[in-house]
């Protein structure tokens, strides 16, 4: 019995493995030309490591998860820090703290932190935003400084996240193609697909197209060993960026002790970008989930949507992992 997986990324390759342990074989294909989806980092020349389409941090409370993917990687502990900078150049703590509503005022938090941000983010006004996603960065009352203060388990994959996923993908059952399109043809060759591409390019949109945000990433060498307080830094202006990312201040992610490597962060709409989807949005009267559900429900035994673009969610690292491995038991206990 023959499986294709469509999309290398953290939801493919999950869904992968946990078929291929099943004894299943399992075709991998991805049109990209490598494996880690979104997740995927690289060493700059500069020997710096570098997330190519963002900082990813993982971070959960689900010991499952971490437990599953600690069979494929060693951890290096990080607990993530953001800072906003101001007009004045004072950095203050995001998510805001009690410190940070002494230095802006509590009532121009909003419209200093958030406004901006998401106008840039999401191409809308905050009032036009599902309130989930504004409540991932919550406002406190406390001086906390960590970005994730919830969560029990925080670290970066030692060797990164594509070693990661290529050892999720080193399996006798599973075999890998790169720079390889997913065609409907490809369907008649396999018992089922599990697809993390679209799914209203899946159907040719033929309920109309569901939009996406994506970014603009422009990496920048500097002649100095650091510049921010920490790795990740939002910008509270009216400019085209919203955020940099100083890389080398990431536990193992290079030494350089002359240069570091920046990577601003410009917010676009997809079809501004190589048609590169990278977030789901959510507005606040639903109309995108109303139309998400229309493609949904469409009838189809052949083919499991997976992953952000699939199942047109707004998920973390550790909750792709757990829903990959969701759909696929509920596979395999049909099977068997």
């Amino acid at each position: 019995m023959k499986i294709l997986v469509v999309g290398a990324g953290f939801s493919g390759a999950v869904v992968a493995r946990t078929l291929a342990e099943a004894n299943l074989r399992v075709e991998v294909i991805d049109k990209r030309d490598h494996i880690a989806g979104n997740a995927y980092d690289y060493w700059h020349e500069s020997g710096i490591r570098v997330h190519k389409y963002g900082p990813h941090i993982f971070h959960t409370n689900n010991q499952r998860v971490v437990e599953w993917l600690s069979r494929f990687t060693e951890w290096v502990p990080y607990q993530h820090k953001v800072k906003a900078i101001l007009d004045d150049g004072q950095y203050v703590t995001m998510p805001p703290n009690r410190e940070t509503a002494e230095i802006v005022g509590r009532e121009n938090i909003v419209d200093i932190l958030f406004k901006p941000y998401t106008q840039k983010m999401w191409g809308l006004n905050v009032e036009e935003i599902d309130a989930q996603v504004l409540s991932r960065v919550p406002i406190r009352d406390d001086d906390n400084e960590l970005y994730f203060p919830n969560d029990s388990f925080q670290a970066l994959p030692k060797a990164g996240y594509t070693a990661l996923i290529q050892n999720i993908l080193a399996h006798p059952n599973i075999t890998v193609s790169l720079n390889t399109a997913f065609d409907k043809s490809m369907e008649a060759n396999y018992q089922k697909v599990f697809n993390s591409m679209p799914i209203d390019e899946y159907y040719d949109f033929c309920f109309g197209e569901l939009p996406y945000r994506s970014i603009k990433f422009t990496n920048q060498l500097i002649h100095s060993p650091r510049l921010f307080p920490v790795p990740t830094v939002n910008f509270t202006n009216d400019g085209s960026y919203t955020r940099v990312t100083e890389w080398k201040l990431y536990p193992g992610h290079g030494e350089s002790r002359y240069q570091t490597l920046l990577t601003y962060e410009e917010p676009c709409d997809y079809k501004e970008n190589n048609m590169e989807r990278f977030y789901p949005v959510k507005d606040k009267l639903g109309e995108n989930a109303r139309l998400y559900k229309q493609y949904k429900e469409i009838k189809n035994e052949k083919v499991e949507f997976i992953g952000r673009c699939g199942q047109y969610v707004y998920i973390d690292m550790h909750q792709a992992v757990s829903s990959s491995r969701v759909v696929a038991d509920k596979y395999l206990n049909g099977l068997f």
